[in-house]
C-alpha cells in the first residue's frame, strides 16, 4: 500500500450560534452553553417550531475593508469571515498568493434565500447580486475564492449533513496526491428561512418545546421531540505534515480516517438497518489503520429525534460491541442545534477542542437518558479525559453517512 504523508490541520475559522472563531467556540462547548432561542429575524406564522439557533452578527475579519464586507449578504459574509479567520490562524494569509491553493466547501440550498426573495411577499434578505436571468450566476465558492484569489481547483459538495465531512476528505485527497499545497475545506449553511422553518417543521422533524428554547435539543433524552435547526460555517486549512512542520505551524489535529456509505432507503427516513452505517464507520477506522478500542471520543450525529438517536446507537453498538460502555459519546447538537450542512464541520473542531483541551464536550439537557440510548453519556458537564483520537459521524438525509476521525499529532 502507498504511504501517504499526513495531512494536518493547521488553521481553523468559524462562525457558530455559540461563537466565533476557535476559542470562543471552545469556550463555549466546555461551557455547555446553549445557542437556541426564539426566532427573531422573521415572524414564524402559522408553524409548529418558534425556535432556532441563529448566528448573531458576523463581524469583519481583521484587515478586510469594512464597507466592502458590508455589502456582502449574509452567505458571503459568513464564508468570508471563516475563511480570512482560517487563513490568519494558520499563517498563510499574507503568504496565500506564493502557494497552490484548493477550495473545497460543502453547501446545501445555497440559492434558497435569493429564490425566496424573489418568491415571498416578505423576504427576510435580500441578496447581495440579485439572479440576472441573462447571466450566469457565480457560485458561493467560486464567488470567495475570486475574493480570496484562489486560482487551484474550486468545488463543492451538497450530501445534506454529511456535506461538510466529505469536502475535509476529498480536501485530504487533494492535498495527498499533490494537487493543491494546501486546501481550505469546510461547509456553511444559512436554513433560517420562512420556507426553511415550514419545510422541516410540515416534515415533523423539529422540536416544538418553544416555551423552553434552552432544553428543546436533547439528544438520547427520552422525553426528546425534534430537532432544532441552526446555521453556521466552519473552514480548515489543510497542508501536509512536512510543509507544517517546516514552518513551525500550530496543528489542531490530523485527519486519519474517513468512510462513507449510503442507505439507498428513503429521503428523509433513516434505516432501520444499521449496516450502511456500521460499513460507513469501519471503513473510516480502516482508512486510520485503527481499531475501535482506540477511539477516544465520538462525537456522535444525535440529531435528537425519536427514532435517529436510537438508530445511531444500534450503530455504536454493531461498531463497538463489548468496548462501547468505555467510550465516551456526546451531541454538541444540544447546544448548537442542528446545523444541517455545516454540522460535521462544526462537530470536527468540537472532536479538536476535545484533544486539544483534554475535555470532552457534554450533551447537555439529557435528563433522563432513553434506556434505548445506553452509552457512556457526557452529560451536562465536560468530562476531562485524554484524547488521542475521536470520531465524528455524520448522517444525511437522502441515506448519505460518513465517519470522519481526526488524532492528536504528537
Amino acid at each position: 500500500m502507498e504511504r501517504r504523508e499526513p495531512v494536518w490541520i493547521t488553521g481553523v475559522g468559524a462562525a457558530t450560534p455559540i461563537g466565533i472563531g476557535y476559542e470562543e467556540i471552545a469556550g463555549s462547548l466546555l461551557a455547555g452553553r446553549s445557542g437556541v432561542g426564539p426566532i427573531r429575524h422573521f415572524e414564524p406564522v402559522d408553524q409548529p417550531c418558534l425556535i432556532a439557533a441563529p448566528l448573531g452578527a458576523i463581524p469583519c475579519p481583521a484587515g478586510w475593508p469594512t464597507a466592502d464586507f458590508e455589502r456582502l449578504g449574509g452567505w458571503e459574509q459568513l464564508l468570508l469571515s471563516s475563511a480570512v479567520q482560517a487563513l490568519q490562524d494558520s499563517g498563510w494569509w499574507e503568504k496565500r498568493g506564493d502557494v497552490r491553493m484548493g477550495l473545497l466547501l460543502g453547501i446545501g440550498a445555497e440559492w434558497l434565500v435569493n429564490w425566496e426573495c424573489r418568491s415571498c411577499a416578505r423576504p427576510i434578505e435580500e441578496p447581495t447580486r440579485p439572479p440576472d436571468p441573462n447571466q450566469d450566476q457565480k457560485s458561493l465558492a467560486r464567488d470567495l475564492a475570486d475574493r480570496l484569489g484562489i486560482t487551484g481547483p474550486v468545488s463543492t459538495v451538497a450530501a445534506a449533513c454529511a456535506s461538510g465531512n466529505f469536502a475535509i476528505a476529498q480536501a485530504r485527497r487533494w492535498v495527498e496526491r499533490g494537487l493543491v499545497d494546501i486546501c481550505l475545506a469546510g461547509a456553511c449553511d444559512r436554513p433560517l428561512t420562512p420556507m426553511g422553518m415550514a419545510g422541516f417543521g410540515n416534515l415533523g422533524a423539529l422540536s416544538k418545546r418553544n416555551e423552553a428554547p434552552h432544553a428543546a435539543s436533547r439528544p438520547f433524552d427520552r422525553a426528546r421531540d425534534g430537532f432544532v435547526m441552526g446555521e453556521a460555517g466552519a473552514i480548515f486549512v489543510l497542508e501536509r505534515a512536512g510543509r507544517a512542520r517546516k514552518r513551525g505551524a500550530r496543528v489542531y489535529g490530523q485527519i486519519s480516517g474517513f468512510g462513507a456509505s449510503s442507505d439507498a432507503y428513503h429521503m428523509v427516513i433513516p434505516s432501520t438497518d444499521p449496516a450502511p452505517c456500521v460499513r460507513a464507520l469501519r471503513a473510516a477506522l480502516r482508512d486510520g489503520g485503527l481499531s475501535p478500542e482506540e477511539i477516544d471520543y465520538v462525537n456522535a450525529h444525535a440529531t435528537s429525534t425519536p427514532v435517529g438517536d436510537p438508530g445511531e446507537v444500534r450503530v455504536l453498538r454493531e461498531v463497538f460491541g463489548a468496548s462501547l460502555l468505555t467510550v465516551p459519546v456526546s451531541s454538541t447538537k444540544s447546544m448548537t442545534g442542528h446545523l444541517l450542512s455545516a454540522t460535521a464541520a462544526v462537530e470536527a473542531i468540537a472532536c479538536l477542542v476535545a484533544i486539544e483541551r483534554g475535555a470532552i464536550p457534554p450533551t447537555i439537557n439529557l435528563d433522563d437518558p432513553d434506556p434505548e440510548c445506553e452509552l457512556l453519556h457526557v452529560a451536562h458537564q465536560p468530562m476531562e479525559r485524554r484524547v488521542d483520537i475521536a470520531m465524528s459521524n455524520s448522517f444525511g438525509f437522502g441515506g448519505s453517512n460518513t465517519c470522519l476521525i481526526v488524532q492528536r499529532v504528537a
